[in-house]
């Protein structure tokens, strides 16, 4: 199987992708595999590529004026990630992308999409949708979390995201819930006596 076929299967779940154009699109993908907290984009860097996660966790993170940083979103298998707007504008980002873990990783270059779009009129409508798609997946789970306790952001956690919980480090984890490091300790530790 080609390293190219989950994207292109991907793809395919939202309309039919003729041969011809699968060539071109694999003819403008690289294939990347990264070992866990390999950064892809640093906030303020413009954001020159779109990844399609084939295998692995890719976490969304953002500085905090401190010097610390939290962790924003986590994407995974079958999902496409960068940081948009930076990407879109082509300005600085915000945020940063890093692998949560090990990760596998098909990479789309700004330029190489842009002329895929001008070749396949259909390609850009297809990615907005799928793009829009996941922001408002990315809100919904954030919104799961909102006025909960840390304990019970947890047990959310763990009951909507288990694949991730168990392949993501738990500072990555506790950023993600906005509590620290140690009070996800405490809170896992009191889970297990339960």
């Amino acid at each position: 199987m080609s390293p190219y076929t989950p994207f292109l299967q991907y793809l395919q779940l939202f309309r039919d992708i003729p041969l011809a154009d699968q060539e071109l699109l694999t003819q403008s993908l690289r294939h990347r595999s990264l070992p866990e907290n390999e950064v892809l984009v640093r906030p303020g860097q413009v954001c020159q590529e779109m990844y399609f996660i084939v295998r692995g966790v890719l976490r969304i993170m953002a500085p905090h004026e401190n010097g610390s940083e939290a962790t924003c979103f986590f994407l995974k298998e079958n999902q496409l990630c960068t940081i948009l707007a930076s990407f879109l504008h082509q300005v600085p980002a915000t945020e940063g992308i890093q692998t949560a873990c090990p990760a596998e990783l098909l990479v789309l270059p700004h330029a190489g999409l842009y002329q895929l779009y001008a070749q396949l009129s259909y390609l850009q409508p297809l990615i907005d949708l799928i793009t829009q798609r996941t922001l408002l997946d990315k809100i919904q789970v954030r919104n799961q979390y909102l006025g909960e306790s840390a304990a019970a952001r947890y047990q959310k956690f763990l009951l909507h995201q288990p694949d991730i919980a168990l392949r993501v480090s738990l500072r990555d984890v506790a950023s993600y819930l906005g509590i620290t490091q140690q009070s996800l300790s405490r809170i896992r530790r009191q889970l297990a006596s339960e």
